[in-house]
Formats: structure tokens, C-alpha cells, sequence
């Protein structure tokens, strides 16, 4: 059996899900590929898992038709505080502060748990006539030809298209099937992640504190409950998370400080090893990558889902006015379009996480007194400290049509 498309998606994630409607909401006939049998992706409980989607994510959410159904089981951050300092010590009276008053547009971002955003995108995709699903198998080969590019399924079924996009994460096979190579490192660090419920009132304020081991962030939820991210060292983090839940608390509470009063675990846990990964190319013959299939980075500034978001954005635009010039999507003038639109960006956005990382993971006390210093004098900046607003709202450089709220 052999089915077509114009274009083929593997991985049914947020940014493949995402690209999938962008595309299809543009006249593409999409074929979306996932692994995960659908029952297992409409799971609706809350298992811990949420994400930090900047202001320009939002507007992109909003014109592929979803935002309105999440706007009200959003938490919007209204403040973000960034501080250094050590467990149970608190935090340096010198610190980095952003209000919701310097960005014109309103709050910086929002928190969207996991379940609602998978769930609302699920049942987008559900309704939209120009796309196929194709869940519960995976890819086992992909053959490029001259007219279009042939993809093989564990249960044998051949699908073909123009154009194989893969959103299939930093192992991706479809970059590796390609001969895309990667470039990286590990940090020899390891990311804990859970939510928590708290006494307290966050008041939308969330809070970016660096510790030696690697930063903690604390990010609202609604309600009186965060998420928590915080990292240590590949061999600490496994024995943490190997405790049980009264002495995993023990762990967070001194990092955690008690601004919120008493804390509590809800969800699950999850852990996840931290690294740089980066494909040295985002295209090549009939193949376009978009997401962590393209770029990995440590989640320090909370980047990377929404610069996955931007690739979707950037890609689904690029191929949309191909299409309307006439020429072939899968074409590699096409593609380098594409890629030079996000690569640098990517690049850099990772270069800074990167150094941020180094800068502020350790405990060396000149750097410590310098990096203090400049996280006053930058918050002191009232120009410099609206630039960065800016930056952690995905407002600043070439910004894809949906970033901007526009139609494509």
C-alpha cells in the first residue's frame, strides 16, 4: 500500500504537531507520522510536564486556531527575577528584574501545561481534512528520488511525499537517515523536572536562581502551584530522583527557599541529561529539520520549545509562497531559504545559553562578584533591560509572519 502527500511530518510532537496545521491551514496536504499509539498522546491527567511559551509562540498558537482554547488554563508571567547565590543561603541582593510594564504588548509569556496544549492540538489535527495521521509506527527507512521521497513503516506500508520534515527530536532518525551530522557536548549535567503546590501566591512571578550545581527555575502555574527545573550533576541527580517523595522535598525545599511557604510534589518526576546538540545542516535532499531535530539546548533561558516554534513558523512560510511562485518545496533554493533564516538565529541563541551555563555554574568567587555586579547594573538599565524583555518575549529579529499574529 502506498499513500501520498505533499509533505510528510515525523514526529507528532508540539512542533510537529504545530507544523503539521500550519501547513495544512495553508492548502498542503500533510502526512503526520508518530510513534506514540494515539491513546497514549490523549492522555488527560496532569503528570508534571509544562511549558514556557513566549509572547510571540502565543500569537503563533493563535492563528493556526488553538490559543483561544488555552487562554484561560494559561498562567501568565507577569514578573521574572533572576538571581545567583547558593542552597539555603538565598538570594544576591543584586538581581535581574523584568515587569510586565516594560513590554507594551502585556505579559512576557505564559505557562501551558502539557495535557492542554497536547490535547488541543490533537483534536486540531483531528479536524483538519488536509491532514493524514499515521500513529502507533515508526520509520524504518527514507529514500529520496528525483520526483519525491519515499518513507518505509515498521508495518510495511510505503508512504511518499515531495518533502520529509523531521520533528523528531535531538536522536532524530530522519537526520541521521539523511547524513545530517550533529555538533555538541554534554554539560555533565542532569535537569530535575516536577511541579509543585505551594501555600502562598505566586503572583505570576517567576524566578530564575543560579546555583553552582546549575540554575533552579521556578516558572506559575495557575493556582497556588510552579513548575520546577533545576539541574545537577549526572550522579547527584540520579540519586535524588531515586528517593522517595519526603526526601526528594528535602533536596528541593533549601534551593526552593521558602518565599511560598510550605511545598508539596504534584505530578510526576522526570529527569532529563543536559547538553548541546546542534545539526550542521538544517536541510538536505528532500529533507528539511525543524525543533530539537535541529537544535538542542541547555533550557536555562526556557528557549527551546519556542525556538522549535520559530522553525515551524519560518519553514511553514517559506514553503507556503514557494507554492505560490510555482516552484517545488522540496527544492534545495527552496530549503536554504529556510535554513538561513533560522540558522544564525539558532546559533546564537544557543552560543548565549551555552555561556550562561558556564558563567554562572560554579562557584568561583571573582566570578560570582562579577556576574552579581552586572546583574544590577543591567537591571539598573532601563533601555537594556526593555531589550531583553523583548528577547524573552520572541519579539526581536526576523520574525516569522504567525510570530508577528499575521496570516501567512
Amino acid at each position: 500500500m502506498t499513500q501520498r502527500s505533499q509533505i510528510l511530518i515525523t514526529g507528532g510532537g508540539l512542533n510537529g504537531a504545530t507544523l503539521a496545521l500550519a501547513l495544512a491551514q495553508c492548502g498542503h496536504a500533510v502526512t503526520l507520522i508518530d510513534a506514540l499509539p494515539r491513546a497514549t498522546r490523549e492522555e488527560r491527567g496532569f503528570d508534571g510536564r509544562s511549558y514556557a511559551l513566549a509572547l510571540a509562540s502565543t500569537k503563533l498558537l493563535a492563528q493556526i486556531g488553538i490559543w483561544d482554547e488555552l487562554a484561560d488554563k494559561a498562567q501568565p508571567m507577569r514578573e521574572i527575577k533572576v538571581s545567583d547565590g547558593q542552597a539555603g543561603q538565598g538570594p544576591s541582593p543584586f538581581f535581574l528584574h523584568f515587569e510586565e510594564s516594560d513590554l507594551d504588548e502585556g505579559p512576557m509569556g505564559y505557562m501551558v501545561e502539557d495535557r492542554y496544549l497536547r490535547r488541543a492540538l490533537l483534536e486540531a489535527l483531528e479536524a483538519e481534512p488536509n491532514i493524514t495521521e499515521v500513529t502507533g509506527h515508526t520509520v524504518l527507512s527514507q529514500t529520496p528520488t528525483a520526483t519525491g521521497i519515499s518513507v518505509t513503516l515498521d508495518n510495511g506500508e510505503n508512504l511518499t511525499g515531495d518533502l520529509l520534515v523531521g520533528a523528531d527530536g535531538r536522536r532524530s532518525g530522519t537526520a541521521a537517515r539523511a547524513g545530517i551530522k550533529r555538533t555538541g557536548w554534554d554539560y555533565g549535567q542532569t535537569a530535575l523536572v516536577c511541579a509543585i503546590s505551594h501555600e502562598k501566591p505566586h503572583d505570576g512571578i517567576a524566578h530564575q536562581f543560579f546555583m553552582p550545581p546549575g540554575p533552579l527555575a521556578i516558572l506559575p502555574l495557575t493556582g497556588n502551584r510552579s513548575s520546577i527545573v533545576w539541574s545537577e550533576t549526572h550522579a547527584r541527580a540520579r540519586a535524588i530522583n531515586a528517593m522517595d517523595t519526603e526526601d526528594y522535598l528535602k533536596v528541593l525545599r533549601p534551593r526552593f527557599g521558602d518565599f511560598l511557604g510550605d511545598i508539596d510534589l504534584e505530578g510526576d518526576r522526570f529527569t532529563y541529561p543536559l547538553g548541546l546538540s546542534l545539526a550542521n545542516a538544517y536541510f538536505a535532499d528532500r529533507v528539511a529539520l525543524v525543533g530539537d531535530a535541529a537544535h538542542g539546548m541547555h533550557p536555562i533561558a526556557g528557549q527551546g520549545l519556542n525556538a522549535g516554534l520559530r522553525d515551524v513558523a519560518a519553514l511553514a512560510e517559506v514553503l507556503t509562497e514557494a507554492t505560490r511562485r510555482g516552484e517545488n518545496v522540496a527544492s534545495p533554493l527552496v530549503l536554504e531559504r529556510y535554513q538561513q533564516w533560522r540558522r544564525f538565529d539558532t546559533a546564537t541563541l544557543a552560543l548565549a545559553t551555552d555561556t550562561f551555563n558556564r558563567l554562572f555554574s560554579n562557584d568561583n568567587p571573582l566570578l560570582r562578584l562579577g556576574r552579581d555586579i552586572g546583574l544590577g547594573i543591567t537591571g539598573a538599565m532601563g533601555g537594556l533591560r526593555r531589550g531583553f524583555v523583548r528577547e524573552a518575549a520572541g519579539l526581536t529579529g526576523d520574525l516569522p509572519k504567525l510570530m508577528q499574529g499575521r496570516a501567512i
